[in-house]
């Protein structure tokens, strides 16, 4: 059945009717599973993607790499922990490579973004140091194609 969970990644809203008659299964069969995959915690939660670019908001993402010097007895799972508890944090990801953690934040300006990284995340034990990239643009962001065509006037050929 991770067809299901594969059609509820695509569109959260798609409906356990529509899902069945998709999958040639009952409805009954559809709702039983989902009801499995939230009580398992395989279905975490359900999220709608905003282009907060086309509403009357600021809002900045930043992708910060941390590399960070774990405790013994304490390994990457209790920094990763003390990371996301921030309201800020979006994604907090252990990566392979030069540096240990990418956590993802979502703040109103760089000036937010910039105090959470020097008050927050800077000064915490067993931060060894930041690198802090602001997104500029978003094309794709969880599947979801964010329409890229730029429609200034200046790109368009008359």
């Amino acid at each position: 059945m991770h067809r299901i969970l594969q059609l509820l990644e695509q569109d959260a809203r798609i409906t356990p009717a529509r899902i069945a008659k998709m999958l040639g299964i009952t409805e009954q069969e559809v709702n039983a599973s989902i009801h499995k995959y939230e009580k398992e915690n395989v279905i975490l939660g359900y999220k709608a993607i905003i282009d907060w670019d086309k509403v009357e908001r600021d809002s900045v993402t930043a992708l910060i790499e941390v590399r960070v010097s774990p405790q013994k007895g304490m390994g990457f799972d209790e920094l990763a922990r003390r990371i996301h508890c921030h309201k800020q944090v979006v994604s907090v990801y252990l990566m392979s490579g030069s540096f240990d953690f990418t956590v993802i934040i979502n703040g109103r300006s760089l000036q937010e973004v910039s105090r959470f990284v020097s008050e927050n995340l800077a000064p915490m034990e067993n931060i060894i140091s930041t690198s802090t990239h602001f997104v500029l643009k978003k094309y794709k962001d969880a599947g979801i194609d964010f329409n890229p065509v730029d429609e200034r006037e200046d790109f368009h050929d008359d």
